[in-house]
């Protein structure tokens, strides 16, 4: 009679309320799913209130997020086999000793956001981070990669850092934030060090009227899906490499659970590529009376206004602001408006289940009926027919890049535990 498997009680040490620890998660169920491991899954909504008394847990192994100097104090004491997940670091000593490291680079988040807004044509550059402290070693070191591009490239980077929000110190961040964007040169592309910091300053645009992205072109790092649907203005942002991540950190452990040794072990993870929204598409225009229509815009499209409605928020007549408009762009104001409605819908209809008559309405046309129109005039077919062709094509490649993704093979792909070498690079159970 064949043995049953080995059933490996796993703790698993991340935040869950955090779009990148959520994902490093769905990486590591995706390995299981893939493979004969049989784990049992510990998981708490937030670790950090269970680190105390985590040397006496009574299971197998470990997966923990390592970029809090708290989780790699408290894992210190503990013998079970652990593979840490975190950020890369420039200081040697910011790593974990004797525990084998998944990290995402740094570097190259920053990087290809950095490279992403001198391709907009921008030429001034800030950074929105985080306050220091020790949990936010990660936001600073990618602030120091920005700091160092800047002086590379003979730029002057302006770097703010905030203070952290809460329900206090709301009022006094945002005018604080507002503050510092109005006094940076314009236009000027704007990384935020997440989708969280970058929903922030989005707000503190459309607060203190400032363009997005006419003057302020802005790029976050997460892809979190919930900062893009609390935004007017859809948010662009990197893709980390999480997902390979926890497939990688699993596959890793998996290996030490039979034996396998990998002190010190290093693997750097790359992002997966850039979705490039609204938030980012700076386009040089030479007249400011189209910057605010189009400001304008990309705020209220959706909320089914018209022409003559832009017109009076820029405070000219209709047939001028045609005449910029056709003139700078080659198109009418209401082509933009409908052009930008046709955008949202084709995100929505992307999303499984959508509803064709409720995305119409979310969309700002004036029925179904002229929603179908509208794609078959500008897409020739159906928004049925775009979103089956959508899910075809999601099928063979879960996201679509919003740009050429190159995307290299698991580290791990095929190699056996003695194989593997270091990458050394710039309550409840389930």
């Amino acid at each position: 009679m064949a043995r049953a498997p080995t059933v490996h009680r796993i703790a698993l040490l991340f935040n869950a309320n955090k779009i990148f620890d959520r994902e490093i998660i769905a990486g590591i169920g995706e390995y299981l799913s893939s493979t004969r491991a049989s784990w049992d899954l510990y998981l708490e909504e937030d670790f950090r209130c269970r680190l105390q008394g985590i040397e006496r847990w009574q299971g197998h192994g470990i997966i923990a997020e390592y970029d809090d100097p708290a989780t790699c104090e408290a894992l210190a004491r503990v013998r079970l086999p652990v593979v840490a997940i975190g950020g890369s670091y420039a200081d040697e000593s910011m790593y974990p000793q004797d525990r084998p490291y998944v990290a995402t680079d740094n570097f190259k988040l920053v990087k290809l956001a950095y490279d992403h807004l001198i391709e907009a044509g921008l030429q001034n550059f800030a950074f929105f981070s985080l306050p220091e402290a020790g949990g936010n070693r990660w936001a600073q070191e990618r602030e120091r990669i920005f700091d160092g591009l800047m002086r590379r490239d003979g730029l002057q980077g302006h770097i703010y850092r905030g203070v952290e929000t809460s329900a206090q110190s709301w009022d006094t961040a945002v005018e604080q934030l507002v503050e510092w964007v109005r006094g940076l040169p314009k236009p000027i592309g704007i990384i935020a060090v997440t989708d969280a910091r970058a929903r922030q300053l989005l707000q503190a645009c459309q607060f203190a009227g400032i363009a997005v992205p006419e003057q302020v072109a802005l790029i976050g790092i997460d892809n979190d899906p919930l900062a893009r649907v609390l935004t007017r203005v859809p948010l662009s942002s990197v893709i980390q490499g999480t997902t390979e991540m926890g497939r990688t950190a699993a596959h890793l452990l998996h290996q030490m659970l039979h034996g396998a040794q990998f002190t010190n072990t290093r693997i750097m993870v790359p992002p997966a590529g850039i979705n490039v929204l609204a938030s980012s598409r700076h386009e040089v225009r030479n007249h400011p009376h189209v910057m605010q229509a189009l400001h304008f815009i990309r705020q209220y499209a959706c909320q089914g206004i018209k022409t003559e409605q832009v017109a009076h928020y820029v405070g000219i007549s209709r047939s001028s602001l045609e005449w910029y408009f056709r003139r700078e762009l080659g198109r009418s104001v209401h082509d933009e408006i409908l052009r930008f409605k046709l955008d949202a819908a084709k995100r929505l209809l992307q999303a499984a289940g959508s509803n064709a008559a409720d995305i119409a309405v979310t969309c700002g046309f004036t029925s179904v009926q002229y929603m179908h129109a509208v794609f078959k005039r500008e897409l020739g077919c159906t928004p049925r027919e775009y979103q089956e062709e959508f899910a075809a094509g999601a099928d063979a490649a879960r996201q679509p890049p919003q740009r050429p993704k190159k995307r290299s093979p698991s580290p791990l792909a095929g190699l056996s535990a003695p194989a593997l070498a270091p990458s050394l690079d710039d309550g409840g159970n389930l």
